[in-house]
């Protein structure tokens, strides 16, 4: 597994690779967590030369640890719950 990410103003990019095979890339707000499901082969990561990339991590859980770093030094509010299903 591994991860590259971008941080831009109000959104965090990751494009990752599970066992060897893209995932594709996924965005969400700088105050939400990273999960397999927002993963799209479709989806664009920014390019890797860009200023806003922020590394290579081992795992979505680093990721995810990284972006909560991330809200704590920019004082952000957590992230609301996701609904799963209205029925």
């Amino acid at each position: 597994m591994g991860f590259a990410v971008w941080i831009e103003q109000e959104t965090a990019w990751a494009q990752g690779t599970h066992e060897y095979r893209p995932m594709g890339a996924a965005v969400v707000a700088l105050n939400d967590l990273f999960r397999p499901r927002d993963f799209s082969a479709r989806r664009r990561a920014p390019d890797r030369m860009a200023q806003s990339f922020a590394g290579l991590f081992g795992s979505l859980e680093e990721v995810n640890v990284y972006l909560r770093s991330q809200r704590i030094q920019k004082n952000l509010p957590p992230p609301e719950p996701r609904l799963r299903s209205l029925i």
